[in-house]
This record gives C-alpha cells, structure tokens and sequence, in this order.
C-alpha cells in the first residue's frame, strides 16, 4: 500500500501525480495555490537546479512551510510568493513566464474560478500547459460541500474563455480529476 503525504488528507499522491505530466529540467512552473508545498517539492526536484518553480499562496503559514521544506530538502530553485490569485495580475510573475501552471485544489476554495484560470493564462507561455486537479463532483460524501466544486465540462468552459483547451485528462486517484491545457 502506498503511503501519502501527511496532510494530504489521504486523498492524493502529489508524486505520483505529477510523475504523468511532461515536465522537464530546466522548466518553470508556478503552483497557483500551493499550500505547504505537497506538488511543489516534487516539481523543483524534477525541474532541478536549473529549473525553478514558484510557489504561490495566500497565506504566509503556508510559505513558511514551503520555505522550511525547500531547506531540508537542499532546493534552491524555489520561490516563494504571497499573492492573490483572485485579482488580475495577482501572481506578480510576468507575462508568458511558466512552461507549467499547476492548480491543485485550490479551485474549489473559491467562488472567482474565472480570474484565478485568467492568471494562469496570463503567466503560461505560448505552448504552455495548465494542470488543474480538483475533486470530483459526483461522491459529495466526502471532501468540500457541493457549490464550490467545479466539473471538468465547466472548467473546460472557463479556460477556453482564456484562450487555454483541453488537451486531455490523466488519474489522480479515486477523489479528484485532473486535466491538462495547453495555450
């Protein structure tokens, strides 16, 4: 039996997870709601030192944690930045600057879905791939409550909206989706 993160809620792998997706040393990739940092440290060790990923969150607890990890860890390729995500230019990252932009759980927190998938857009660079990973919305048994959940037909709606289409989906385990974009 594979082991997760602890405070990953049990639900995800966020190695195994990402172990599907294209990236590459030498990438940048920006989580967008990175909490302490459970896809953010496996995303600096793939894109190593001459990589960089910027982890960026709300709450400075959270960065500390990321911080704290990072150091443990010996990674110096990442960024921590206190932004929200819910206001245009929020991230603070220039236009065009992410090979990757990875949202985990972090669209079912908010009721202004479209401008955090606006920023995404907004940072990923011709080509680029946005990774959302977000829960199901059928098993309302377990996980966030019903209205602020968003389907994979829904969102697949709002990142057109931004000029990013669906490219495909990929497993993330029995509780969430995932889906890739590209700009």
């Amino acid at each position: 039996m594979t082991t997760l993160p602890a405070g990953s809620g049990g639900f995800i792998n966020p190695a195994a997870v990402i172990s599907q997706l294209p990236i590459k040393e030498g990438m940048k990739v920006a989580g967008f709601g990175c909490g302490h940092g459970y896809f953010v440290i496996p995303l600096a060790k793939m894109v190593g030192n001459t990589g960089k990923v910027y982890a960026i969150d709300i709450l400075e607890d959270a960065l500390a944690s990321v911080r704290s990890k990072a150091e443990t860890e010996g990674l110096k390729n990442i960024e921590t930045i206190r932004a929200n995500l819910e206001k245009e230019g929020g991230s603070g990252l220039p236009n065009a600057e992410c090979d990757f932009v990875i949202l985990a759980n972090i669209l079912f927190q908010s009721q202004k879905k479209q401008e955090i998938i606006k920023e995404a857009a907004r940072v990923l660079k011709s080509q680029g791939r946005l990774v959302v990973i977000d829960w199901r919305t059928e098993d309302l048994s377990i996980g966030p409550k019903e209205g602020w959940r968003i389907g994979p037909q829904e969102l697949t709606a709002l990142a057109r909206q931004e000029g990013v289409l669906i490219l495909k989906e990929f497993n993330t385990g029995n509780f969430h989706y995932g889906l890739i974009f590209v700009k």
